[in-house]
C-alpha cells in the first residue's frame, strides 16, 4: 500500500456514530486516493514521480483543509463588478473575497499549474512537466474548487496559443507574464469566443477586427467570458473583408491594459449569476475599437483556437472526474460512518451497491484522463499514433466524465441525506459545478457529433483506438486469456459501431451512444491493462474487477426482471469498497464467474 509522505492528520471521521456523518473534513486528498498514486507509478517516471509526491501530498492536504473553507467562502461571496474607482473616473475593476484570492495564490503561486507543461523549474524540476503530471495537481485542485479551474486553464491555453502561433515580438512581451508564478508578475489569461449569435456554431460570429497600423480595432460583444478581468484574451474575430465561415475568422490578443496603463477599450456590462463556478467572474464584453493583435495566420484563426479548445476539453475532463472523487470521498464518509438500524450503511446490501454505482464512472473517468494525458504527452513529442489517439479521446472523455459528473454529484449528495441540501456541507456547491462541465467547451450533442462525424468519419481516429488498446491487452499477460478475448471482441465491436454511426447523416442520433460505448469499452480494456501493472508493482488486481462491472452494468444488455445479487457480486463489492487488497488469481476467478 502507499506509505504517507509524513504522518497522516487525524480526520474527523474517527468513530462510526449514530448522529451525523463527517464529512471529508481534514482528509487528505492525495493520501485517500490510491488509484491516484497507482496510475501515477504507471504514467510517470519513477524520478518524477518521487519528486512531485511530496507537492501532491501538500496539494492534497490543503485541498481537504485550508482551501475547501477558502472554497466554501469563494462561492457564498461571490464577484463584484465596479464601473468607477473612487475619484469618479471610469475604470472598471472587480472585487473578490480574499478567500478567492489565497485560492489564486495556491494555484497559481506555490503550484503554478497554470505553467507546469509550458515553463521549466517550477516546484524545482528542472524540465516542462508532462500533462498527466500537470493533470494530478489539476485532479487534486478541483476537488476542492472548481470555479478557479477556469482561469488556471485558459491562462494556459493562452499561453500554449501564444507559444505556438505568436510573433517573436508578442512572445516577448506577454509569454512571460502568462507563465509566471511570482503573482506580483503573473498576466492572467481568458478566452472570450461565445456570441449571442452562437455558442457552438463558431462561424455565425459577428465581431469585426479593423486593421491599423500594427494593430487592429475589435468591434463587437462577447456574451460569455470567463475570468472577465484577464489581463490578456485570445479571441475570435471576422477581419474586415473576410469571408463567411470558420475560415474568415482570426485569432487576436487582446490586453487589459494599454502600454500607457490605461484601460482597453472594451466594457464588461454585468456579471454572470451562474448556478454553479459562482466564485469565478463570468461576464458579458462589449468591444468598443479595443487594441488587438493578429496571432498566427489570420485565416487559420479558429484552427489555431480548436488546439486550445481541445486541452480544455481534457481538462474539463479531468476537473469532471475531481468533482467525482470528491463527491465519492464524502458518500464513502457518510456509508462507513452512518449507523442505520444498527448497522453502518456500507454493511448493507443497498448502500454497498449504491456505493458501486457512484465508484465505477469515478475510476472510469481517472483512467480515461490519463489514458488521453499520455496520449497528449506522446503526440508532442511527434507521435503521429498518439495524436489521432487523442483525436478521438478527447471528445469521447469530454462527452462522457461531466455528464456522469452531474449523476454522481447528485447520488452522493443524497447518500447523505436531506443534510447534504444545506450549503454548509459540500455536496450541493458540487452538485451544482457539476452541471458545467456538460456545457463547457461543447454541449454533449457537440461533443458527440465532433467524436463521430470528425474524429471517426473524417479523421478515421478509431482506427488508432482499436490498436491501442489491442496492444493494451497484449501487454496484460496475467489478466485471464478469456477475459482478454472477451474485451478484444468488444473493442471490435465498439468500433465498428462508431464507424456505422459515422458513415451517414442519417445515423447522427447513435452518436451519443455510440461515443458512450466506446468510452466504456476503452475504459473496461484500461481497468485491465492497469491491473496488470499494479499487480506486477505491489500484488493488488482490484482494479479488474471494475472491468467486468463496466461490462455487466455500461455494456451488455441487461433484464430488468433479473435478480443481479448474488454471492460473486458480493464478493466484488466487498473487495472494491475494502481496504484488503487482492491477487490475480482471486480477482481473475470472480472476473469470469458467471
Amino acid at each position: 500500500m502507499h506509505k504517507p509522505v509524513t504522518a497522516q492528520p487525524k480526520h474527523a471521521a474517527a468513530e462510526p456514530s449514530g448522529l451525523l456523518a463527517p464529512d471529508t473534513s481534514g482528509m487528505n486528498f492525495y493520501r485517500a486516493d490510491q488509484a491516484l498514486t497507482d496510475l501515477l507509478r504507471i504514467h510517470l517516471s519513477q524520478a518524477l514521480f518521487r519528486h512531485i509526491e511530496p507537492h501532491l501530498d501538500r496539494l492534497g492536504e490543503l485541498a481537504g483543509g485550508r482551501l475547501d473553507e477558502c472554497a466554501r467562502l469563494a462561492d457564498r461571496h461571490t464577484p463584484v463588478l465596479h464601473q468607477r474607482d473612487k475619484f469618479g473616473r471610469d475604470v472598471q475593476w472587480i472585487e473578490y473575497h480574499p478567500a478567492y484570492r489565497e485560492l489564486e495564490n495556491a494555484a497559481f503561486g506555490e503550484f503554478g499549474i497554470h505553467a507546469l507543461s509550458i515553463r521549466k523549474g517550477i516546484m524545482g524540476w528542472p524540465d516542462k512537466y508532462p500533462v498527466v503530471a500537470k493533470h494530478a495537481f489539476t485532479f487534486l485542485f478541483n476537488q476542492t474548487e472548481f470555479g478557479m479551474g477556469c482561469p488556471i486553464n485558459v491562462t494556459d491555453g493562452c499561453a500554449k496559443l501564444l507559444s505556438n502561433f505568436g510573433s517573436d515580438a508578442l512572445k516577448a512581451k506577454y509569454l512571460d507574464g502568462l507563465t509566471s508564478t511570482d503573482m506580483s508578475k503573473l498576466t492572467q489569461g481568458g478566452q472570450f469566443m461565445t456570441e449571442k449569435e452562437g455558442g457552438s456554431d463558431v462561424g455565425t460570429l459577428t465581431t469585426r477586427a479593423v486593421q491599423e497600423g500594427d494593430h487592429w480595432r475589435l468591434h463587437g460583444e462577447k456574451w460569455f467570458c470567463s475570468n472577465a478581468d484577464a489581463k490578456v484574451v485570445m479571441l475570435l474575430a471576422r477581419p474586415e473583408g473576410a469571408g463567411p465561415g470558420t475560415r474568415g475568422v482570426g485569432l487576436f490578443l487582446m490586453p487589459r491594459f494599454l502600454d500607457d496603463g490605461s484601460q482597453n477599450h472594451y466594457r464588461i456590462v454585468r456579471l454572470k449569476d451562474k448556478l454553479g463556478t459562482r466564485s469565478m467572474a463570468s461576464g458579458e464584453i462589449k468591444l468598443e475599437g479595443a487594441i488587438a493583435y493578429a496571432v498566427g495566420k489570420l485565416d487559420r484563426g479558429f484552427v489555431q483556437m480548436a488546439e486550445m479548445v481541445n486541452s480544455s476539453r481534457l481538462s474539463n475532463g479531468v476537473k469532471s472526474t475531481a468533482l467525482m472523487r470528491r463527491a465519492y470521498h464524502d458518500a464513502m464518509t457518510v456509508a462507513k460512518n452512518r449507523v442505520v438500524f444498527g448497522s453502518r450503511i456500507i454493511d448493507l446490501p443497498l448502500g454497498r451497491r449504491q456505493m458501486l454505482k457512484i465508484m465505477l464512472p469515478v475510476e472510469q473517468a481517472l483512467s480515461m484522463s490519463f489514458l488521453t494525458a499520455d496520449a497528449l504527452d506522446r503526440a508532442e513529442a511527434g507521435s503521429q499514433d498518439a495524436a489521432a489517439l487523442l483525436r478521438i479521446l478527447t471528445p469521447t472523455l469530454k462527452f462522457r466524465a461531466t455528464r456522469d459528473a452531474r449523476k454522481v454529484c447528485g447520488d452522493a449528495l443524497e447518500m447523505r441525506g436531506g443534510i447534504g441540501y444545506v450549503e454548509e456541507f459540500a455536496t450541493p456547491r458540487l452538485l451544482r459545478d457539476a452541471h458545467l462541465g456538460s456545457v463547457w467547451e461543447g454541449t454533449g450533442n457537440i461533443v458527440a457529433i465532433d467524436a463521430l462525424r470528425r474524429a471517426v468519419g473524417r479523421h478515421g481516429a478509431e482506427s488508432a483506438l482499436a490498436a491501442d488498446l489491442h496492444a493494451r491487452l497484449d501487454d496484460s499477460a496475467s489478466v485471464p486469456q478469456t477475459w482478454r478475448d472477451n474485451l478484444r471482441s468488444l473493442v471490435d465491436r465498439a468500433v465498428g459501431y462508431a464507424r456505422e454511426v459515422a458513415s451517414k447523416s442519417e445515423n447522427e442520433a447513435d452518436a451519443r451512444r455510440a461515443t458512450s460505448l466506446l468510452y466504456h469499452v476503452a475504459s473496461a480494456v484500461a481497468f485491465a491493462w492497469e491491473a496488470h501493472r499494479i499487480h506486477d508493482m505491489r500484488g493488488d488486481a482490484r482494479r479488474l474487477l471494475l472491468s467486468r462491472l463496466v461490462i455487466d452494468h455500461r455494456v451488455s444488455p441487461s433484464d430488468p426482471f433479473r435478480l443481479t445479487e448474488n454471492a460473486t457480486q458480493a464478493k466484488i463489492g466487498s473487495l472494491l469498497l475494502g481496504d484488503r487488497d487482492a491477487g490475480m488469481s482471486e480477482v481473475g476467478e470472480l472476473v469470469l464467474a458467471a
